[in-house]
């Protein structure tokens, strides 16, 4: 089907569409935080590269990355249309993701990035295991697993 606009008034409207954030992954990762007791994390902290949740204490910052928007290798997929510009977008998107981990990583910070998949059912096993490392007292377990 053809575009009722012209290709330049199309771009401008697309333009001014902004995102909304990416709240229905987030809410998911609050499930897992809240079932999981989990604590002292933060949103919309004003950390450089806005992590979707901070845990200043603990200088941890946690991205909730969608699968599409950040090129994730499980489930990576390509628009059929404009791949030129599709292709451009996702890399910069992972070029950007590299430098706000440096950055972060740079100021002293570990960076924890969670594929949108893996808040599911399944892959909440492994997820809980990444938090455990990453938030928890090595050897210690600092994460308790509610029944």
């Amino acid at each position: 089907m053809s575009d009722v606009f012209s290709k330049a008034r199309r771009s401008q409207i697309m333009s001014r569409v902004r995102a909304r954030g990416n709240k229905n992954t987030e809410l998911e990762m609050i499930a897992i935080f809240r079932e999981h007791c989990i604590t002292g994390w933060r949103r919309n902290a004003g950390v450089f590269g806005n992590p979707d949740f901070v845990f200043s204490k603990l200088r941890v910052a946690v991205f909730v990355d969608g699968c599409f928007w950040h090129s994730c290798p499980k489930h990576r997929s390509m628009p059929e249309s404009n791949r030129g510009f599709w292709n451009q977008k996702l890399q910069r998107n992972k070029a950007r993701d590299c430098l706000v981990n440096r950055r972060l990583r740079g100021k002293g910070w570990k960076v924890l990035r969670v594929w949108q998949h893996e808040l599911t059912r399944a892959g909440r096993a492994r997820l809980f295991k990444r938090l455990d490392r990453c938030l928890g007292k090595p050897g210690k377990g600092r994460l308790r697993v509610s029944s």
